[in-house]
């Protein structure tokens, strides 16, 4: 892929597929995305492996998940929610995968694309407690 035909809703959109696809991992293994009442339950360890090829370290409000495709690092939103993003997760999802997001290896690019994205209500903030942003509705914007 072209830099020039890269745009921020595919990174977007690919790295919460890729939180989507792995915490239904989680789903499957403990009944729950949200594992981390599971940690602080001391029900699972901090981290750990769910099957041979993926694997699992929980950090504060966030966990990073390894599988043999790539990893991902998340925070939760406020109530559970598994869609939100900012520059330095969006930033480390695509260094992982250079080939496919050689545009956004530079943190800075992303910053400014967020920043105009912001500007342009294509995204908004999780929440009011939240530094995570998620996408904005195309209904709620007409």
């Amino acid at each position: 892929m072209s830099d020039q035909n890269e745009t921020l809703d595919i990174l977007i959109n690919d790295f919460i597929s890729m939180v989507e696809s792995s915490t239904l991992i989680f789903e499957r293994k403990f009944g729950t995305r949200d594992i981390r009442r599971l940690w602080r339950t001391k029900a699972i360890k901090r981290c750990g492996r769910i099957t041979r090829g993926v694997k699992y370290e929980l950090h504060g409000i966030g966990c990073r998940i390894n599988l043999s495709t790539g990893s991902v690092d998340f925070d939760y939103g406020p109530n559970g929610e598994i869609n939100g993003f900012d520059t330095w997760r969006l930033y480390n999802f695509a260094r992982d995968r250079p080939s496919k997001h050689r545009k956004y290896c530079d943190e800075e690019t992303i910053k400014k694309e967020l920043e105009e994205y912001l500007k342009l209500k294509k995204i908004k903030k999780m929440s009011g407690i939240s530094n995570l942003y998620v996408l904005v509705d195309s209904k709620e914007t007409n």
